[in-house]
């Protein structure tokens, strides 16, 4: 990724620490993140109900329950 000044590497730092602390898992943490997003499910979804978002311009991809 080529970041194009101050603003744009803050945007791209902020959007990255989001990811490492609310969706990656962590293997010391037996794979739970350390800031989970609270989230309300009361069955597991199927496979047709995930939803993919894209963080950094697609370089990492994030998976949850599509509405």
């Amino acid at each position: 990724m080529l970041v194009l000044g101050r603003n744009h590497l803050e945007a791209v730092l902020l959007d990255y620490v989001r990811h490492y602390n609310e969706h990656r898992p962590h293997r010391g943490l037996r794979l739970e993140v350390p800031a989970p997003v609270s989230a309300v499910t009361s069955a597991p979804p199927s496979f047709s109900d995930i939803a993919r978002h894209d963080v950094l311009g697609g370089i990492i991809h994030e998976y949850r329950a599509a509405a």
